[in-house]
């Protein structure tokens, strides 16, 4: 896996795992947690003693109720990153690519689910605030996965 990074660290920081979920059509899956305003890659923080991979495994599936097998995922690096949701804050994520073959539905605490296409994303311009920077940076990092 690479380890590129954007962001020096502010101190504070909060370690995640983040599944980029495509459909057929290149699409991005994207989730946005009651009472936030930003969608997100679905994923969450690691429990105790839990691989990055077993945290976006069970993530995915608490999230949106999908069961991914762990052989489709496919791990890609890791990000550092401003946190979404949480101002001052880095974020550290594992990012790991899945096919998504099924339609989700939202669970737990994702309050709304939307499909994004990620060729409209562009790293170098300006950045629709309703869109976690993460997606952005996955974009620039790891451009095939937007194709």
């Amino acid at each position: 896996m690479s380890t590129p990074t954007n962001l020096s660290g502010t101190g504070k920081t909060i370690s995640v795992s983040a599944v980029i979920l495509r459909d057929r059509a290149g699409r991005w899956l994207t989730v946005r947690k009651r009472g936030t305003s930003c969608f997100m890659h679905p994923g969450g923080k690691p429990e105790p003693g839990e691989s990055a991979a077993e945290a976006a495994l069970r993530e995915v599936g608490e999230e949106i109720g999908l069961r991914l097998d762990p052989e489709v995922l496919e791990p890609l690096g890791h990000v550092r990153t401003a946190a979404a949701n949480e101002p001052g804050f880095t974020l550290l994520a594992d990012v790991f690519l899945a096919p998504c073959a099924v339609d989700p539905q939202p669970a737990a605490e994702i309050e709304e689910l939307r499909w994004i296409d990620p060729r409209h994303l562009s790293a170098e311009g300006q950045r629709n605030p309703e869109l976690a920077p993460l997606l952005y940076d996955c974009v620039r990092m790891w451009p095939h996965t937007a194709s």
